[in-house]
């Protein structure tokens, strides 16, 4: 089975120095492609910057702006197969979901990222990557805390982003308790965690992590 990688941020883009370093090299450099799949809006073409600044230094070049829609045509499929990294952008979290974790398009998330293509996701994105896509009220519009199917990248985790800024942290126990997952990982703005082979492997910036009484 090949090695697979997991980026989960907390907040928006670019990418820490040590992470952006990580996910590049993962990624293949130069000689790969980065997929950056993105909510459509207007000025989204400005936005992309802030996806590969902390990428372009550590050599990458090639990158595959993929807007995201409900029944992905097979070219935007052959695409995202076709990349050696994949970046899930922020955004609203109830439709980067919809567009994803029910279409094809999760489906080959999946399969690439357990043929050991890298997988970022920056805030909503990291909130639909595992098995439980827990939104916090604050991130919906009717304020309901939502517990959700996600890509299930990975499992026994909660996941909570801009803990700090939304103050999270009850939300967080409560969730992890609701899903009765043994971990709950409080991800800051400015911050990431990394997965190797699903196991917590390393972190930029403040996380914090709750362990569940199960």
């Amino acid at each position: 089975m090949n090695s697979r990688h997991l980026f989960l941020m907390g907040g928006s883009p670019p990418f820490g120095h040590k992470f952006g370093r990580r996910f590049t090299e993962l990624a293949c450099g130069a000689d790969g492609k980065i997929a950056i799949l993105y909510l459509e809006r207007k000025g989204w073409e400005v936005y992309m910057n802030k996806y590969t600044s902390a990428l372009i230094p550590n050599g990458a070049r090639n990158f595959c702006y993929l807007p995201l829609s409900p029944d992905p045509a097979e070219s935007f499929l052959q695409e995202l197969m076709s990349c050696s990294g994949i970046i899930i952008g922020g955004g609203e979290t109830e439709n980067y979901r919809r567009f994803i974790v029910d279409s094809e398009t999760g489906e080959c998330i999946r399969r690439m990222y357990m043929n050991g293509i890298p997988v970022a996701g920056f805030s909503a994105g990291a909130l639909i990557i595992p098995e439980h896509c827990i939104i916090p009220p604050i991130d919906t519009p009717k304020r309901q805390h939502l517990f959700l199917k996600g890509i299930g990248l990975i499992s026994d985790c909660a996941i909570s982003v801009h803990l700090t800024k939304w103050n999270e942290r009850e939300n967080l126990k409560a969730a992890a308790g609701k899903v009765n997952a043994a971990t709950g990982y409080g991800i800051d703005d400015d911050a990431g965690i990394y997965f190797h082979n699903e196991n917590f492997a390393d972190n930029e910036g403040s996380i914090h992590i709750y362990k569940n009484e199960i």
